[in-house]
C-alpha cells in the first residue's frame, strides 16, 4: 500500500494486521526482523588508506615516481628524497579533503528521537526509536521528536513543525481526516513524518514506514546516490595534466632516444629525460591553487561566507545560476503586520490608537486572545500570533501590563477544524467573548460590524467589501486573520455554541517581509550575468508576491508549484526552464530535478538551503548553501559554504570573491607553467644540440617549489577588482589552457629560456660546464622572480602599481635571499653543484634575467598607448 494520506485510518490499520491496542511484543520482534530497525543505512564508503592510495593514481605522480627511483639510481639521493616528500604531502592534503566531506549521513541519523512511547499488546510503553516497526501504534505530544512516519488516528490540536522537510518555519495544524487526489509533502495534514518536532496538543499515530522507508529515509537515499561533481578547475587541471602527463613521456623518451643516438651512457641519457620531466611537472601547482583558495575562503569568512571545501572557491566565479530558497535568506524569517483594514479603511498598523474604541477593541482582541509572549525581544510561541504583540509594542503599548489587569477567563484553543480562537474576559466591568481565525469561518458566524459610528447589522455590501479586501491581501502574498467579539456571559464558561453571532472588527493582514538587501543583491546578481531563482515550500501566490517585489519574478515568468513541476516532462520543463523563475511547494526530488535540468544546460548551479530536505539537492548541485543560524546539521554538512548571516546578498559577495579567486589561480598557474616552460625548452635545446645538462633535477625542484611558490601564492593575493560583477560568468566549458593562453606560455617562457641559454653559452665560452650550469640555473630563478610582476595581471605594472599587491614585493626579495643563501653558503653551493661566480658574471645574470620582464612590460604599455 502506498499513498497512506488517502487512505482512511481504517484501511491502514486492516493492511497493518493491528487495533487501536497496536502489536503483541512477539508479532513486533518478527515484523522487526523481517523490516530490520528504524534506522538510516548509508552508502560504502572507502577506507583513509583506499583514499590515500588513490592519490596516487595520476599520471603526473606515476613520472615523479619513475624520476625519483631513476634520481636514486644515479646516486642522486637529495633529488630522491625532495620528490618523494613533495608526492606523500600532496597524498595527506587530497586524504584529509575527502574524508572532512563524508558528514552528512551521521548528521542526518542524529535527528531520531532515542525513545518512544508507544502502546503495545495494549499497554503503554517506551521503546528506542530503532525497535518501531510498520504498524506500531504511537503516542505523541508536545516536545517530542517523530520517530517515524505515521497516518494520524486520534487528533487533539496536534502542531507539528516541518521545517527541516519543507523549509517553513510556520508550524503546520494536523487533522484527522480523509484527503483526496495528490497532496504535495506540506499539505498531508493526516501525516507526520519522521524528523519532525511535535510543538503543541497531542496525537495517537498508525506506523505507515521506518528507516529508509520514510520521507527522511528517501532523502538519505538521495544522498547516497548524489555524486559530487568536479568543478570547472578541476575538469580543465585534469585535462591539462593527462595531456601534459603524454606530452611529458613523448619528449622525454625523444631526448632519451637522441642521448644514446650520441652514445652518451643510459644513466647519464636517464638523468637527462629525468631533467626534462622534473622541468616539466609543476610540482607546486596543486599545493598553490589550494593556497589561493584557501586565502580566498579567509576572506570570504570575514564577509559572512564560510566556505567548507576549498574547491567551491573557484566554482563560485563560473555561477550562472542561483536556487535561493525564500524564508530567511530573501525574507527576514520574521512574520510582521503589514496591513490594518478597518471599517472599510486600510492603515498602517502605527495609525492604531488607544484612543479610539474601535481601534480599542482590535487592539484588546490582538493581544487577549493570544498564547505567545515576546521576552528579551524574542517571540515565544507562535509567530502568527507573536507578531500581533511586536504590533502592539510598536506604538507602546504594554501587552504584559493589560493581560494583568485583565486575566482570562475562560478559552477554547484554535484548532484546526474550526479555525477559530476564543478567549473570554471582562473588559471595563463587562464579560467579552474575543475570537480571531480564518476569514471564511469567522465571517460565516458574523451578524453584525463595529465601524467609527458603533455597531450595526452587517450587509451584503459589508460582506463584499470585506472579502474583496481579503483577496486583494492573498494576491499580494499575505496572510490574513480576522477579529470578532461579543457580549458573553457572567459565568465564566464557554463553549462551542458560544463561537456564533459575532461583531466583525477587522482585518490584520501579515507576511515574512523581504530582506532590505534582497532586491539590491538580486539586481547584483543580474548584472553579472546570474540568474536568482526562488525555491520553497510556501504557497504559489505567496511566493511569487515576495519574489516580484524583490525583482526575481518579472512580467513573461513562470511559476510552478511541486505537483505542475511533477507532470512536465524532462523536454517540457527544459524548454520552460529559463522562463521560470518560482517553484513552490516542492519536494526534495522536485530539487534535484530543477537543479539537474539546468546543469543539463551547461550551466552551473548553487543552491541555498536550510532543511534535512534541502539535503540531497545541496549536494547536487555545483555550490550547496547552508544557512548558518536557521539551517540543520544536515544541511550545513551537504553544503560546500555555509552563510553565517543567512543572507542572500552574502552570495553575491561571494560570487564576486570567487571570480577574483580563480583570476588570481589562472595568473598564478600562468606563472608556474611559464617558468617551468622556459626550464623545457632550455633542456630540450642543450638536447638537441649536443650540449651538456643546463640543470641538475634538484637545481629544477628548487626553482619549482621554492622560488616559484612565493611569487605564485603573491599573486593569488591580488585585490578584488569591483569590475567583476559587470562581466557575465565565465563558460566551465572554457578550460584555462585556451590558445591565448598557451601562446603566452610559449612567447613568455622562451624569451626567459634565450636568456637562461645565452648565460649557458656566456659560462661554457669561459671552459667550464659547472659553471655554464650555474649561470643558467642563476638566470633562470631570477627571471621566473621577476616574471611574477608580469603574471599579477595583463596590464602593465605601472598601470597596477606596486602598492596594491605589497606581498608580491615580499616574495621577490625572498626569493632573491634563498638564491644568494644557495650561491653563497658552502654547505648549499655543494648540495646544489654550483659554482663561484665573479662579480662582472653577476651583472650578467641579473642583466639577462631582467631582460624578459622589460621586454614585456614595453609590450604592454606600446599596445595600450
Amino acid at each position: 500500500m502506498k499513498d497512506f494520506y488517502l487512505r482512511s485510518k481504517e484501511e491502514i490499520l486492516s493492511h497493518f494486521g493491528v487495533t487501536a491496542e497496536g502489536h503483541t511484543k512477539e508479532k513486533a520482534e518478527t515484523i522487526l526482523s523481517e523490516v530490520g530497525p528504524n534506522a538510516l543505512k548509508e552508502g560504502k564508503r572507502k577506507s583513509t588508506l583506499q583514499v590515500f592510495l588513490s592519490q596516487f593514481c595520476d599520471l603526473l605522480v606515476i613520472i615523479l615516481i619513475a624520476a625519483a627511483i631513476i634520481s636514486m639510481l644515479s646516486g642522486n639521493v637529495e633529488s630522491t628524497i625532495v620528490i618523494f616528500a613533495v608526492i606523500i604531502m600532496n597524498a595527506i592534503l587530497g586524504t584529509v579533503q575527502h574524508k572532512k566531506a563524508e558528514k552528512s549521513l551521521d548528521s542526518l541519523k542524529s535527528l531520531s528521537s532515542p525513545h518512544a512511547k508507544v502502546i503495545r499488546g495494549g499497554q503503554k510503553a517506551e521503546i528506542p526509536s530503532a525497535e518501531i516497526v510498520p504498524g506500531d501504534i504511537v503516542i505523541l505530544e508536545a516536545g517530542d521528536m517523530v520517530v517515524a512516519d505515521g497516518r494520524i488516528i486520534e487528533n487533539y490540536s496536534l502542531q507539528v513543525n516541518e521545517s527541516s522537510l519543507t523549509g517553513e518555519s510556520t508550524n503546520v495544524d494536523k487533522q484527522d481526516v480523509e484527503l483526496s487526489g495528490e497532496v504535495a509533502l506540506g499539505d498531508r495534514v493526516n501525516m507526520v513524518y519522521s524528523g519532525s518536532l511535535v510543538t503543541y496538543g497531542r496525537a495517537v499515530v498508525v506506523v505507515t514506514g521506518t528507516g529508509m522507508n520514510t520521507e527522511i529515509g528517501k532523502i538519505a537515499e538521495l544522498m547516497n546516490a548524489t555524486k559530487e561533481k568536479k568543478t570547472p578547475l578541476q575538469i580543465s587541471l585534469d585535462k591539462f595534466s593527462s595531456r601534459l602527463a603524454i606530452i611529458i613521456m613523448i619528449i622525454s623518451a625523444v631526448v632519451f632516444g637522441l642521448s644514446l643516438w650520441r652514445e652518451m651512457p643510459i644513466l647519464d641519457s636517464l638523468m637527462f629525460a629525468v631533467a626534462l620531466a622534473v622541468a616539466a611537472i609543476p610540482e607546486a601547482l596543486s599545493s598553490i591553487v589550494t593556497i589561493v583558495q584557501a586565502m580566498g575562503t579567509q576572506k570570504m569568512a570575514r564577509e559572512n561566507a564560510i566556505i567548507k571545501e576549498l574547491k567551491a572557491v573557484e566554482s563560485l566565479g563560473c555561477v550562472s545560476v542561483i536556487c535561493s530558497d525564500k524564508t530567511g535568506t530573501l525574507t527576514q524569517n520574521k512574520m510582521t503586520v503589514c496591513d490594518v483594514y478597518i471599517d472599510h479603511k486600510t492603515i498602517s498598523p502605527s495609525q492604531l490608537s488607544l484612543d479610539s474604541k474601535l481601534h480599542r477593541y482590535l487592539l484588546y482582541n490582538a493581544m487577549l486572545a493570544n498564547d505567545s509572549s515576546v521576552v528579551d525581544g524574542k517571540g515565544i510561541g507562535d509567530p502568527t500570533e507573536y507578531c500581533l504583540l511586536e504590533m502592539v509594542r510598536s506604538i507602546d503599548i504594554d501587552e504584559d501590563l493589560v493581560r494583568s489587569t485583565m486575566p482570562r477567563m475562560a478559552e477554547i484553543p484554535f484548532d484546526s477544524d474550526r479555525k477559530l480562537m476564543s478567549t473570554q474576559y471582562v473588559i471595563h466591568g463587562v464579560p467579552r467573548i474575543l475570537t480571531k481565525g480564518a476569514l471564511d469561518v469567522l465571517l460565516d458566524r458574523t451578524t453584525r460590524i463595529r465601524t467609527d459610528e458603533g455597531v450595526r447589522d452587517i450587509t451584503d455590501e459589508d460582506r463584499r467589501l470585506i472579502l474583496e479586501k481579503n483577496q486583494e491581501f492573498s494576491e499580494n502574498g499575505l496572510r490574513v486573520l480576522a477579529f470578532a467579539y461579543k457580549e458573553g456571559e457572567e459565568d465564566g464558561i464557554l463553549d462551542l455554541s458560544d463561537e456564533y453571532n459575532f461583531i466583525f472588527i477587522g482585518l490584520i493582514s501579515m507576511m515574512d517581509p523581504p530582506r532590505v538587501e534582497s532586491a539590491e543583491a538580486v539586481a547584483d546578481a543580474k548584472r553579472a550575468g546570474i540568474k536568482p531563482i526562488m525555491i520553497t515550500g510556501d504557497h504559489k501566490i505567496t511566493a511569487t508576491a515576495i519574489a516580484r517585489q524583490i525583482g526575481i519574478f518579472e512580467d513573461g515568468d513562470i511559476a510552478l508549484t511541486g505537483m505542475e513541476l511533477d507532470a512536465l516532462s524532462d523536454e517540457e520543463l527544459s524548454e520552460k526552464l529559463e522562463r521560470v523563475s518560482v517553484y513552490a511547494r516542492v519536494s526534495p526530488e522536485n530539487k534535484i530535478r530543477i537543479v539537474d535540468a539546468w546543469q543539463n544546460k551547461g550551466k552551473i548551479v548553487a543552491m541555498t538551503g536550510d532543511g534535512v530536505n534541502d539535503a540531497p539537492a545541496l549536494k547536487k548541485a555545483d555550490i550547496g548553501v547552508a544557512m548558518g543560524i536557521t539551517g540543520t546539521e544536515v544541511s550545513k554538512d551537504a553544503a560546500a559554504m555555509i552563510l553565517t548571516d543567512d543572507n542572500f546578498a552574502t552570495i553575491i559577495k561571494a560570487v564576486s570573491n570567487g571570480r577574483n579567486v580563480y583570476r588570481n589561480i589562472k595568473n598564478s598557474i600562468k606563472f608556474l607553467l611559464s617558468g617551468n616552460m622556459a626550464g623545457i625548452l632550455a633542456v630540450l635545446y642543450t638536447s638537441i644540440m649536443a650540449l651538456p645538462a643546463p640543470f641538475a633535477p634538484v637545481h629544477l625542484l628548487f626553482m619549482n617549489l621554492l622560488t616559484d611558490s612565493l611569487p605564485a601564492i603573491a599573486i593569488g593575493m591580488e585585490p578584488t577588482d569591483k569590475n567583476l560583477l559587470s562581466k557575465k560568468p565565465r563558460d566551465p566549458k572554457e578550460g584555462i589552457l585556451n590558445k591565448s593562453f598557451v601562446a603566452n606560455l610559449f612567447v613568455q617562457g622562451g624569451l626567459i629560456a634565450i636568456c637562461t641559454m645565452i648565460a649557458f653559452h656566456i659560462g661554457l665560452n669561459a671552459g667550464d660546464g659547472a659553471l655554464a650550469s650555474t649561470m643558467a640555473f642563476a638566470t633562470l630563478t631570477l627571471a621566473r622572480l621577476f616574471h611574477g610582476f608580469n603574471c599579477r595581471s595583463d596590464r602593465s605594472i605601472f598601470r597596477l602599481g606596486f602598492k596594491s599587491n605589497t606581498a608580491s614585493i615580499g616574495a621577490f626579495l625572498a626569493g632573491i635571499v634563498f638564491l644568494l643563501l644557495v650561491l653563497f653558503v658552502p654547505f648549499l653551493a655543494k648540495l646544489f653543484s654550483v659554482s663561484a661566480l665573479t662579480l662582472p658574471q653577476f651583472g650578467i645574470i641579473a642583466g639577462l634575467a631582467f631582460a624578459p620582464t622589460l621586454i614585456i612590460q614595453l609590450e604592454r604599455v606600446i599596445r595600450r598607448k
